[in-house]
């Protein structure tokens, strides 16, 4: 093996490294994430959503009757109802479902008992409820009358749209943060103001598409409700990329599709789906979603206050997160400063580390002497002389694989500086060469977290040097 190959088989410290290794790395950095899909739709998804069971389910009752017919439930469906006995009659029975402090009431009157639901509330626990109850009513001699006090939209015949409508607002907020890490030139705070912008676009649009389909209920309150979900979720992702860098997109949608779609009561309602979510339901952003826009369309309004809240500390947690990732930024650069690292430059001061290489996985130029808040962190950095010290604008900078491939190109600006980021970890070759000067090609090392850092001093072509002047420069 040649000298260039055995540098380009060994990483930095030129320590060789076994062919399997280097393969199950590769597989490894590969796979995590199909494989975190596939374990987390398992688990998740299929252990939530196989055996629909009811828990809990609250079901209000005259009190004189209380007694008993937790005894029949209780029988019937063990640990599946809490019974809530109500002072009165039929008018305390309507009034507890519809400021949902129930999710169903019965009414035994041995002549005309009567069962009172919402379909708004979750289809589920209206056909759990009659399943169960309408044997109890003919139990007593008489047919069950069902009065359903709160319905869906005209075309909401399952009820869950609004479930779709709010899935269509967290995947996309997710989403747009991971493109997002690829506009380099933007700043943190434009991409911040970007994320705002976006939520309250894709908010509006929603809601009047999913009203043209007539199936949510014209409330215009629901836009802010929306508009909080949406902003909630794309600010604490972005605040949360400084922190588990490439493992950011399995952080994402563990926390907010694997874990947030069985909690919401959305698809299946909570109190139907095993304890862990149940517990999880008051704290995820898109069950909060779920409960606002039922609670604002179809109850008037009752029960805000607790999924406006968490929707609200969703926002803040993402506006905290931003604003220590960025002065953690900065202190850990000033601290390498400080320790002499001579590949960071002034500018690095004013430049947070928020590309990492699964969210980049084309490499592409970054601006050399001007470096933004929020911007990649350039990989490879250089600058380009002639042999008299004086810096060449407009050279060409290719970066090629070792194999020849090539990744990127840019050219130097007029401080004859260049970067790039994006790069695969590895040994790459980096040419430089221009019309009239002489090419070089160097072979470097790029880590991520770190900046690789190669001049080059580039001679004229012999036609182009005057003669006796071998210092002379020339524009490039």
């Amino acid at each position: 093996m040649s000298e260039t190959q055995q540098e380009a088989a060994a990483p930095a410290d030129g320590e060789p490294r076994p062919r399997w290794t280097h393969t199950a790395k590769v597989l490894v950095s590969s796979l995590w994430f199909p494989a975190l899909f596939f374990f987390g739709f398992l688990f998740c998804y299929l252990l939530a959503f196989h055996n629909p069971t009811p828990h809990d389910i609250r079901v209000a009752v005259p009190a004189p009757a209380a007694g008993q017919l937790r005894q029949t439930l209780d029988h019937a469906v063990p640990g599946g109802f809490e019974v809530h006995p109500v002072p009165g009659g039929d008018a305390d029975l309507r009034k507890a479902v519809l400021e949902r402090r129930v999710a169903g009431a019965y009414l035994p009157d041995p002549a005309h008992p009567a069962l009172y639901t919402a379909k708004a509330a979750g289809f589920e626990i209206e056909a759990v409820l009659q399943q169960v109850f309408t044997p109890i009513a003919e139990h007593g001699g008489a047919p069950l009358k069902q009065v359903e006090l709160a319905p869906t939209a005209p075309k909401d015949a399952m009820g869950t749209s609004l479930f779709y409508l709010c899935l269509g607002l967290t995947i996309p907020s997710y989403i747009m943060v991971m493109m997002m890490l690829r506009a380099t030139v933007l700043s943190r705070w434009k991409k911040v103001v970007t994320f705002v912008v976006s939520g309250a676009v894709m908010a509006t649009a929603a809601f009047y598409i999913a009203l043209a389909m007539d199936c949510i209920v014209d409330r215009p309150i629901c836009l802010l409700y929306m508009f909080m979900l949406s902003l909630g979720v794309s600010l604490t992702c972005y605040g949360l990329i400084p922190f588990v860098r490439q493992f950011f997109p399995g952080v994402a949608i563990v926390v907010f599709v694997l874990l947030s779609m069985p909690a919401s009561g959305g698809a299946i309602p909570v109190e139907m789906v095993p304890a862990f979510f149940r517990w999880l339901h008051p704290y995820m952003p898109l069950g909060n979603l779920v409960d606002a826009l039922r609670n604002e369309m179809y109850f008037d309004g009752v029960e805000l206050s607790r999924p406006l809240l968490a929707l609200s500390l969703w926002i803040v947690a993402g506006v905290v997160l931003i604003c220590i990732g960025y002065f953690w930024e900065r202190h850990r650069v000033r601290v390498a400063r400080s320790g002499g690292d001579e590949e960071l430059t002034p500018s690095d001061l004013e430049e947070a580390v928020q590309d990492p290489t699964f969210e980049m996985p084309h490499p592409m130029p970054v601006r050399a002497a001007t470096h933004y808040i929020g911007a990649s962190e350039p990989m490879l950095t250089g600058r380009i002389r002639d042999i008299g010290e004086q810096p060449l604008h407009g050279v060409l900078i290719t970066v090629t694989t070792t194999d020849g491939r090539q990744l990127t190109r840019t050219r130097t600006d007029e401080h004859g500086g260049y970067s790039i980021t994006g790069l695969p970890e590895g040994f790459v070759n980096v040419v430089a060469g221009g019309p009239r000067r002489i090419p070089s090609i160097k072979r470097v090392y790029v880590r991520d977290g770190s900046v690789a850092h190669q001049d080059f001093v580039l001679r004229p072509r012999a036609q182009d040097q005057p003669p006796g002047s071998a210092g002379a420069s020339a524009p490039s």
